[in-house]
């Protein structure tokens, strides 16, 4: 399955360590759960960003993708100063924009 446009954007703008493409991936109100922690809005996902993304130089890479119900479920390969492995990522999209990202 090809990658729809926002979820390879916010690899790619996470990859760069362009942390205003990558907000501009989400939606103004979207949501992010990372292992139950939630933030809610750019405001919150900035914060996220800063914290466990671009801020320790993450690197991802989309392993495998596929949908279901409406929801993208990726597999990412990720590196970097912070989190090192492999995890999932389900992708809710609105459009060109991530409204739900849920890391698990």
């Amino acid at each position: 399955m090809t990658t729809p446009d926002p979820i390879r954007r916010f690899v790619e703008a996470t990859n760069a360590g362009d942390t205003e493409a990558f907000l501009a991936t989400f939606t103004d109100n979207a949501f992010l759960s990372d292992w139950g922690r939630e933030f809610h809005g750019r405001d919150g996902i900035a914060r996220w960003n800063r914290s466990d993304n671009i801020g320790v130089q993450s690197n991802l890479r989309i392993v495998r993708i596929a949908q279901r119900d409406g929801v993208y479920h990726a597999r990412v390969a990720v590196t970097g100063n912070g989190f090192n492995g492999e995890g999932d990522m389900a992708f809710t999209l609105d459009g060109d924009r991530i409204a739900r990202l849920v890391i698990s």
